[in-house]
């Protein structure tokens, strides 16, 4: 084989990163839930089994809850995004070429390790994974990313392979792609797999087969790629540096509704800091702004959402400048009266610091203390793994802010907040 992928995906990683520091949970089922605590983001197996649904409001599932005592959590992802880094830092001890996928998946190149029996090695990849973070995962195998996608989550729904499965002949390829449903394959979208099945094509077997000119006529060429993956034809390559956003939104529902102005305003104030501390990690200037608001859909008063936005020029990094823009369009749109359940901010238009230009009568972001300002509070802020420094705009109490009234502690990131074993 010219190419060999793994592809290491966490198994209920929410749910696995909440198990690791409460014991008393393992084996239990349990949920975590979307931000505002509203719907159920990640299940354990049992609570799967118990019949709560991905995505389900928690709300409409207290019946289940209490019928099986079921825990539940409030989104932590404070602490989730620094068990993410530490499952990456042990897959990179096993190969020098990793592409991070997701925050809980990555995939590996295990090109020139064929020696060690790709079987073997997988192994010891999941066993080192769950002995230095205790979150279990599971991992597929195999020539191309896509077939390496479907080798994962075999591995992943039978227990019999133990957390690892390999894909690499051709007669075992073709055998359980003839398992696999059309809409199960990665990159198959819902309408690309109605029109599959409509044309003859259940399988992965059978789209692996289909004729290259009748997927370009009737498809596109992403798919005609996704057919050569199937056929063992690697076209997809790691992607070992993540690329830059295209566009950077914070975006959230309130713990209440907010009918004061000036609470919206410390909102959007808040989501722009969050916003721009993103932009100026990849070293990026926004050139648009927009802004949105709305009311909740879900109660008998109309419904009211509506948004604006504004040309940056020239574009920008510098915090309180945004938000002074950003107050402006929340200005534009904001209806006396109404109660707010949630509001937005969205970065774009993207050029890099390095490429800036120069302006006539408008300094230049690049260089400018208004750049070393905000680099003074985004490494504070980095390396307390906190945002104690912040513009006043944002608020003091936040009382708007979102609910999580079952959150666990970041126990990995606070030294007031670390584990605390009883002897």
């Amino acid at each position: 084989m010219d190419k060999i992928f793994a592809l290491v995906d966490c198994n209920c990683f929410y749910v696995s990163c909440e198990r690791v520091f409460n014991p008393s949970v393992r084996n239990k089922p349990v949920v975590v839930l979307s931000n505002n605590d509203g719907c159920a983001i990640s299940r354990s197996q049992e609570a799967k089994a118990a019949g709560i649904a991905m995505g389900a409001p928690i709300f409409k599932c207290q019946d289940l809850v209490k019928k099986y005592g079921v825990e539940v959590f409030s989104a932590n992802f404070v602490l989730y995004g620094d068990m993410s880094n530490r499952v990456m830092a042990v897959l990179g001890q096993f190969t020098p070429n990793l592409e991070v996928y997701s925050i809980d998946e990555a995939f590996l190149s295990l090109q020139g390790f064929e020696q060690l029996g790709l079987e073997s090695y997988a192994r010891k990849i999941r066993s080192s994974v769950y002995k230095q973070t205790g979150l279990p995962v599971s991992i597929g195998v195999a020539p191309t990313k896509t077939l390496a996608k479907v080798a994962n989550h075999y591995a992943k729904d039978h227990p019999e392979t133990q957390g690892t499965f390999c894909l690499m002949e051709e007669k075992d390829i073709n055998h359980y792609l003839a398992k696999t449903q059309v809409r199960e394959i990665w990159g198959i979208g819902k309408e690309k797999a109605i029109f599959l099945e409509r044309n003859g094509i259940h399988n992965a077997f059978e789209l692996k087969n289909a004729p290259d000119e009748w997927i370009k006529k009737y498809l596109t060429v992403v798919t005609l790629r996704t057919v050569w993956e199937l056929r063992g034809i690697s076209c997809l390559s790691l992607e070992e540096v993540s690329p830059n956003k295209k566009a950077i939104a914070t975006t959230r529902t309130f713990g209440y509704e907010v009918s004061r102005m000036e609470e919206m305003e410390e909102a959007v104030a808040a989501y722009v800091s969050r916003s721009a501390e993103k932009l100026r990690r990849q070293k990026s200037l926004a050139g648009h702004i927009q802004v949105y608001v709305e009311t909740n859909p879900f109660k008998d008063t109309p419904f009211y959402r509506n948004s604006a936005g504004m040309k940056i020029n020239p574009p920008t990094a510098y915090t309180p400048h945004l938000i002074d823009i950003a107050k402006g369009l929340l200005k534009r749109i904001y209806r006396e009266g109404l109660r707010y359940k949630a509001c937005g901010v969205i970065l774009m238009d993207f050029t890099a610091q390095t490429n800036e230009q120069e302006y006539l009568f408008d300094e230049k972001y690049q260089g400018s203390s208004r750049q070393r300002l905000m680099e003074v509070m985004d490494r504070y802020n980095r390396q307390s793994n906190s945002s104690k420094l912040f513009l006043a705009a944002e608020g003091l109490g936040k009382p708007w802010y979102m609910k999580q009234a079952h959150k666990s502690k970041r126990f990995t990131t606070r030294w007031d907040e670390l584990l605390e074993v009883k002897i």
